[in-house]
């Protein structure tokens, strides 16, 4: 009875059937919830759309095939991405641009692979009121056009060519994002970073839009990416800026990384994890932080560096000033969330910090004088930081 004294009714629990039940399909589902798959509606969202199919591009650089890829911002506010690889396999290519294949790369021949998996050029093609895609493999020029995800054409064969590569247009669905215009300068800082990282690799960015026609070009491994984020070497508290890399015995993990100290430069650690930026952080970043620190400490501690009355040197302090680029390529990357923002492999961490362990620990003890330079100057930032009362309580 209910407090009215009126029965109550009881639940008609078979109301709810399997036809209650909708599956969507993988372009439904895609454009109902696309954060889910590119972190957002919005600009971040919109230019992740361009590095999903420049991840596809990429993957083919790491596997051997092609060293350019050309981005192209079209006169009608869409982007067309071209490689020099292999081309996608014709008879999988409406598979390729339809289907949430998870892990689809690493079954292809990809031993790293960047963007979603797989699923990156599925969820382009859905979110995309346009999509084209041409292809030049097995002698002969192919394309097919979709809209919103679906096949408007058949798979065209047209004539013949000796050339090779894939080439990827789109226009993005302005019923999906807003805003939908590109920015050249967020697009073109990205390229930066994946030419940067994948040494050997050249990355080409052309505005062709009426209002600002240029072209920007990108190359260079980590040291150079490292010099355009710290562009004083007036400042550089040591003599060269460090670079190394390491790989491990089976070669499931790459661990590379440039890093300086300079009084001109604000510092910041730029973390990668196959090739994409792990903004809040995680596993190898954090293999990098301790390794540093605890490494520091010890050298200066052993040769009388610190002050006998002083505790350690703080890892805030070590960070003073300090820019570093590290890039882990993994097999089996873990990421947390779709767009992988962070890592979460824990042999990242370890190898991480056993390469910078053994990498600094032979640069500070052949360059003595450099080794002196930034402890001193890390010091330095510890006393500045204590007379402004950081880390003091109250």
């Amino acid at each position: 009875m209910t407090e009215s004294g009126k029965s109550s009714q009881p639940a008609q629990v078979n109301e709810y059937t399997a036809s209650d039940i909708r599956v969507l399909d993988a372009r439904e589902a895609i454009r109902k919830r696309p954060g889910m798959y590119i972190g957002s509606s919005g600009e971040r969202g919109l230019h992740q759309m361009v590095y999903e199919v420049v991840a596809y591009a990429v993957d083919e650089h790491l596997a051997g095939h092609g060293g350019a890829i050309d981005v192209t911002i079209t006169a009608d506010g869409g982007v067309r991405v071209a490689d020099h690889g292999r081309g996608m396999p014709v008879e999988g290519i409406e598979r390729e641009l339809t289907e949430l294949s998870f892990g689809s790369k690493p079954r292809t021949g990809y031993g790293t692979s960047g963007g979603l998996g797989g699923v990156g050029l599925c969820v382009v093609g859905a979110l995309s009121s346009r999509l084209t895609v041409e292809v030049r493999r097995d002698g002969r020029r192919w394309t097919q056009a979709y809209e919103k995800g679906v096949p408007v054409t058949a798979l065209t064969r047209h004539e013949e060519t000796g050339g090779h590569g894939t080439a990827i247009a789109f226009l993005p669905d302005a019923g999906i994002f807003e805003p939908s215009r590109f920015s050249f300068a967020t697009l073109s800082e990205r390229l930066r970073e994946l030419a940067c990282l994948n040494e050997g690799l050249a990355v080409s960015l052309t505005d062709e839009r009426p209002e600002r026609p240029v072209r920007h070009h990108h190359s260079g491994g980590l040291p150079a990416y490292l010099a355009h984020l710290s562009p004083h070497p007036s400042g550089r508290v040591h003599s060269a800026a460090l670079a190394f890399a390491s790989q491990n015995a089976d070669r499931t993990l790459l661990a590379e990384v440039a890093m300086e100290w300079n009084t001109g430069s604000p510092g910041g650690l730029h973390s990668f994890a196959n090739s994409t930026r792990t903004v809040e952080g995680g596993a190898h970043e954090h293999g990098f932080r301790t390794a540093l620190t605890d490494l520091l400490n010890d050298y200066a501690r052993r040769h009388g560096l610190l002050p006998p009355d002083g505790g350690d040197l703080s890892a805030e302090a070590v960070d003073e000033g300090l820019t570093a680029v590290l890039s882990v390529k993994l097999t089996h990357p873990v990421f947390e969330g779709c767009t992988k923002t962070r890592l979460g492999n824990p042999e990242a961490m370890d190898y991480v910090r056993e390469v910078v362990r053994a990498h600094l620990t032979e640069w500070l003890e052949r360059n003595p004088g450099d080794a002196a330079a930034v402890v001193r100057h890390v010091l330095g930032r510890a006393a500045t930081g204590n007379e402004r009362g950081v880390g003091n309580p109250g």
